[in-house]
């Protein structure tokens, strides 16, 4: 048995048992795979995958036993060689950040600045992914700190913490009917087509539930990934923009107005999630320190201890 393996036990669920793409994301070729596959059933003397002539369909039962254990293995394996990579050079390695279009655009930028010019030799990657993919990122390994508003706190297996606070802005252009409004309402912003966040990003549950609580009915005509389209269509006149406050630039922005709506829709917590049994290097912790000052290693890993199981997602 072998880690190679084992990697390919876990590419294989990942790709929903096609073993051309297996062969695809290990670098090796199919035959290689499948000689692989039938070695490690050899050595354990069951089979792992149901098969339907050559081609491997699913899980065995004995295959379904094992997955968390291979995941399990194979995230060890990761974290003994951070341990040793930490010992051997300190502040040099590689940072993966997975987060959403807001973050990534109007929140990160400094901090990412000042990190890469203070740990010249640390490689710093960005994943932008919505919150389900970032939590996916995270339980996989494929991240090492995940950050959005949306989603995180609610996954297994993951740790949170608050990082800052924000609220939702109404924006449309300064001669617009609902800027003349003195204190806007839910029932004012119902009068007119409205642009927003796609469900499940940038706090757009909140801005759902103020408008269900309230038994109004908005006219949401277009939805959008980040505040930049959002303020597109705003400024092409086709309807009311929600966004959040942070992305409102006066200075970029001048033909429009904002009207701040944590009145309405509440305050958002944008937080910084880990996997609970993840081991971060020195400059990790440095950068989450950078973000939150209160979140030291010790108080960090606190809240690591008590380890969920994790289990395989396969990708569409």
């Amino acid at each position: 048995m072998n880690i190679q393996q084992l990697r390919i036990v876990r590419e294989a669920i990942r790709h929903r048992f096609n073993l051309t793409e297996v062969g695809k994301a290990l670098f090796t070729s199919q035959s290689g795979v499948s000689k692989s596959l039938k070695d490690l059933e050899d050595e354990l003397g069951v089979e792992l995958f149901e098969r339907s002539g050559k081609r491997l369909v699913g899980l065995s039962p004995a295959g379904q036993a094992t997955q968390e254990v291979v995941q399990r293995i194979l995230l060890d394996i990761q974290s003994l060689q951070k341990i040793a990579a930490q010992y051997a050079q300190s502040a040099k390695g590689n940072l993966v950040l997975a987060t959403t279009h807001a973050q990534a655009r109007y929140a990160l930028p400094n901090y990412l600045k000042r990190f890469a010019l203070d740990f010249p030799d640390v490689h710093l990657t960005l994943h932008q992914a919505s919150p389900d993919e970032i939590s996916q990122l995270l339980l996989e390994g494929g991240a090492d700190i995940g950050i959005a508003t949306e989603g995180l706190h609610q996954a297994e297996g993951l740790v949170t913490f608050p990082w800052y606070e924000w609220q939702h802005a109404i924006v449309a252009h300064k001669d617009h009917p609902i800027m003349q409004r003195q204190h806007i309402t839910l029932h004012d912003l119902a009068e007119f087509p409205l642009i927003t966040y796609h469900a499940g990003l940038t706090g757009r549950s909140r801005v759902d539930s103020a408008f269900q609580r309230a038994e109004v009915e908005p006219d949401i005509v277009l939805t959008a990934l980040d505040a930049d389209v959002i303020k597109t269509y705003v400024e092409l006149g086709l309807g009311v923009g929600i966004l959040a406050d942070m992305a409102f630039n006066p200075e970029r922005d001048q033909s429009l107005a904002m009207v701040k709506a944590g009145y309405l829709f509440g305050t958002n917590t944008t937080r910084l999630a880990l996997r609970r049994d993840h081991v971060l290097r020195d400059f990790a912790y440095e950068f989450i320190a950078r973000l939150a000052p209160e979140l030291n290693r010790d108080t960090i890993r606190s809240q690591q201890q008590s380890a969920a199981p994790l289990l395989f997602q396969a990708t569409a």
